[in-house]
C-alpha cells in the first residue's frame, strides 16, 4: 500500500474549533452546489452574461449570493484581460469574492485564502455556446470554497479568511493572475492560498510499483486521500536568493513547501476524513493551476486534486462514443468525496488562522564554529503567544522528525551539527495553536 504518513512532529490538542466547523460541512449540499454550477450548461469564458440560467453570468451571480447568504462580505471583482491566445479579443473576466474579518487586531491583517475556479470548457476551448458542464473541473473545487464559507461564517477566527471563485482559469489562470499581481501591488499580506481543483471524482484507481524492482503493479482505491502539490524552489527567486537557497541546502524548503508540510500534519492532528498524498512538484507534470498564479506573484500556495484523473471526463464534449460515456458531468462526482475534501481545507485554516504567524529573523549562529547549533529569532506579535518550537530532520527526510519546546525565549542551543540537519521554528500560542515553520537561514549573530 502506498505510504501516506511519515513520522510526524506530534502537536498537543487544540480547542474543538476545528472539529466543529468540519463538522458543519454537508456533502449534500457540496453535491448540490456541484449539480447547480452545472445546470448552467457551459461557464465559458465568453458564455452569455445576462441570462439566468445559461452562462458564466448566471454562476456569477449566483456564486455571490451563496457567498452573502454564507455570512461573508461578498463582492465581484471585475477587470478587462488584454488579448491573449484563448481571449483573441480580450474580454471583462469577473472573480467573485468573500471575506470574513479575523477578530485579532494583531494577526487580522494576515489573508488566508482558499480558491476554485467555475469556469469550464469542453473539447474545443474557444466554444462559448456548446454545453461545458465542468462538474469536476472545477465545479466540485468552487464546491469546496463554498462549504468552507457556509462552515467557517460566525466562528472566531483571528486571521482573515478570503473565498475566491477565479474566472478565465481555462483561458491561462487570467482571474487568478490578476487577483494575485493586485495583490502583490497593494501589498496585501497573503501567507497562504489553498487551491482546490478537480477535487470531485476519486474513482480512477491509482496505480503504484508493487515492488522496487517494477516486476509488478497494484491498482488501489484513493477515496481517502487527496493529493496536494508544492513548488519547492520559489519560481521568481532573485538570483541571490536562489544563491542562498543552494548554499543552505534549502531546495525543498520553500513558504508553499512548509505549507504543504502543515496541511499533512493538521490533517493528522484534526483526524480529517482525506489524508493529503504530498507531491513535490508545483503541479501535475508540466501542467499549472490558480495556485501556480499566485506562487508567481511570491505567495505561498499549494493545490488539492483528486489522486487519479479520468481524461475522458476532462474537457470533453457531453456524448457517448462507443458504449462509453464522455464529459465532466455531476454523476461522476462524489459528494461525500468533495465535502471530505472540504474538511481538511477547513481544518488547515482554523488552524492557520488562529496561530501565531510563522516566526521572523530565523537564523543559525555562524560567528565561530561548532559542533552544536545555536538558532535565534524574533518575537511574534500576537500578544497570545506562549512559545516556540525548534524542529528539525535530517537532509534527506522530507518532512520534520524531531522537535524541542523551548519555551518563551528567542534563542535556543542543541548539540547536534547544522551540517547534518535542516532546522526550523515554529510559535504556539496558549490555546496549543502551532504556526507553520519557518526554515533557519544562516547569520553571524
Amino acid at each position: 500500500m502506498l505510504q501516506l504518513i511519515p513520522l510526524l512532529v506530534t502537536l498537543q490538542p487544540t480547542p474543538p474549533l476545528a472539529s466543529e466547523a468540519m463538522a458543519a460541512v454537508s456533502a449534500e449540499r457540496a453535491k448540490a452546489s456541484v449539480v447547480t454550477l452545472a445546470s448552467f450548461g457551459t461557464r465559458h469564458t465568453l458564455s452569455e452574461t445576462q441570462s439566468d440560467t445559461r452562462g458564466i453570468g448566471a454562476a456569477q451571480r449566483w456564486l455571490l449570493a451563496q457567498l452573502k447568504e454564507a455570512g461573508a462580505e461578498a463582492s465581484l471583482e471585475t477587470f478587462d484581460a488584454p488579448p491573449m491566445q484563448r481571449l483573441p479579443e480580450g474580454a471583462k473576466i469577473v472573480n467573485v469574492v468573500g471575506v470574513l474579518r479575523g477578530s485579532m487586531p494583531e494577526a487580522a491583517d494576515r489573508l488566508y485564502y482558499v480558491v476554485g475556479h467555475y469556469d469550464t470548457i469542453n473539447s474545443n476551448p474557444m466554444d462559448p455556446k456548446g454545453d461545458a458542464p465542468g462538474a469536476n473541473d472545477d465545479a466540485s473545487g468552487t464546491a469546496v470554497v463554498l462549504e468552507c464559507a457556509r462552515a467557517l461564517a460566525g466562528r472566531n477566527l483571528e486571521s482573515t479568511i478570503v473565498f475566491l471563485c477565479t474566472g478565465a482559469e481555462e483561458q491561462g489562470l487570467v482571474g487568478a493572475r490578476f487577483h494575485a499581481e493586485a495583490a502583490r501591488g497593494r501589498g496585501d499580506n497573503i501567507v497562504a492560498v489553498l487551491s482546490n481543483d478537480i477535487v470531485g471524482d476519486p474513482s480512477p484507481l491509482l496505480t503504484i510499483p508493487a515492488d522496487p524492482r517494477g516486476d509488478d503493479w497494484v491498482s488501489q482505491s484513493a477515496t481517502n486521500m487527496v493529493r496536494v502539490f508544492s513548488e519547492g524552489i520559489p519560481r521568481n527567486a532573485t538570483a541571490a536568493e536562489l544563491a542562498t537557497i543552494r548554499q543552505l541546502g534549502t531546495e525543498s524548503d520553500s513558504t508553499s513547501r512548509q505549507l504543504a508540510r502543515y496541511v499533512l500534519t493538521i490533517a493528522m492532528r484534526e483526524d480529517a476524513p482525506v489524508k493529503p498524498l504530498v507531491i513535490f512538484r508545483q503541479d501535475r507534470f508540466l501542467r499549472g493551476g490558480d495556485h501556480s498564479a499566485f506562487n508567481d506573484s511570491g505567495f505561498a500556495a499549494i493545490r488539492f486534486s483528486t489522486p487519479a484523473e479520468d481524461y475522458s471526463r476532462q474537457h470533453q464534449n457531453v456524448t457517448e462514443r462507443d458504449g462509453k460515456p464522455y464529459g465532466d458531468v455531476p454523476e461522476f462526482v462524489d459528494g461525500e468525496y468533495v465535502a471530505n475534501v472540504a474538511r481538511l481545507n477547513v481544518a488547515a485554516l482554523v488552524n492557520l488562522a488562529n496561530a501565531p504567524r510563522a516566526p521572523k529573523d530565523v537564523r543559525m549562529i555562524t560567528s565561530e564554529l561548532t559542533t552544536s547549533t545555536t538558532v535565534r529569532w524574533s518575537a511574534n506579535p500576537e500578544p497570545d503567544v506562549v512559545g516556540y518550537d525548534l524542529v528539525w530532520r535530517p537532509t534527506t527526510s522530507w518532512q520534520w522528525e524531531g522537535s524541542k519546546d523551548c519555551g518563551d525565549v528567542r534563542e535556543v542551543t542543541v548539540p547536534i551539527s547544522k551540517d547534518n540537519f535542516i532546522f526550523g521554528v515554529r510559535a504556539y500560542d496558549k490555546d496549543g495553536y502551532r504556526s507553520p515553520v519557518t526554515v533557519a537561514g544562516a547569520a553571524p549573530k
